[in-house]
């Protein structure tokens, strides 16, 4: 089953309520928060009080990435504000493992995000811990970003490498995702897509978020063929 989520970086906060409520009516399944703390990545997003702030009106389960230094300390914080999915960067964690089983035991389910210039092997030890992996096609701290073409190889690299070691894990993508590109990452083998500038800056956002969707129940069997 392909999922949509929606990146709230890119919503107006002076609108916040209104842009809840407007994912809750479209066809996206999660809310993406995207935490930044200004040393990880050279941006500082939100923090607490604004995911409470959207957890109090959002009927989606949410989905927090961190782009943060010691992502450990914050784990039960995450879980104490609703987080349903928290993923934590591969390149902040000096123990990736255990960070991803406490994730899982505060019931959350545990993600790993991958920067663009960090090979997807290294990952094969962590497929059977980790939920998903969250596939960076942009470089991590802002919204707006062009699509790296070569994560279209990556995303492919790491489902033969999810299929080979028979785990479950889900692929995740996020960083210039639109309806022109979204039937071809899915066909690369993602099974998340993470939306924002796409949304929130379309004419219609409910109609985009359709679109969204509807790429990944597209006949994606003639796209693989394109992606070696």
């Amino acid at each position: 089953m392909k999922m949509l989520s929606i990146s709230m970086l890119s919503a107006d906060f002076g609108r916040l309520n209104e842009e809840v409520e407007m994912v809750n009516a479209g066809a996206a399944d999660l809310f993406h928060l995207d935490v930044m703390d200004g040393r990880f990545v050279p941006n500082i997003s939100y923090g607490f009080p604004v995911i409470k702030a959207i957890a109090a009106k959002a009927l989606k389960p949410l989905d927090a990435h961190l782009m943060i230094v010691e992502p450990d300390r914050y784990i039960e914080s995450f879980r104490a504000v609703g987080i349903a999915w928290l993923s934590v960067h591969y390149e902040a964690c000096v123990h990736l493992n255990r960070t991803l089983q406490q994730i899982r035991s505060a019931g959350m389910k545990a993600g790993v995000a991958l920067n663009p210039h960090t090979p997807v092997s290294l990952l094969v030890d962590s497929l059977h811990t980790a939920d998903f992996i969250l596939i960076m096609s942009v470089n991590p701290g802002f919204g707006g970003q062009a699509f790296i073409e070569h994560s279209l190889h990556r995303i492919a690299e790491l489902k033969t490498l999810i299929t080979r070691e028979k785990a479950a894990t889900l692929i995740e993508v996020d960083g210039g995702i639109s309806p022109r590109n979204a039937a071809q990452l899915y066909a690369a083998g993602a099974d998340i897509l993470v939306a924002g500038n796409a949304v929130f800056n379309a004419t219609d956002p409910m109609q985009t978020m359709a679109e969204l969707v509807a790429a990944g129940s597209s006949n994606i069997q003639n796209l693989k063929s394109t992606i070696r």
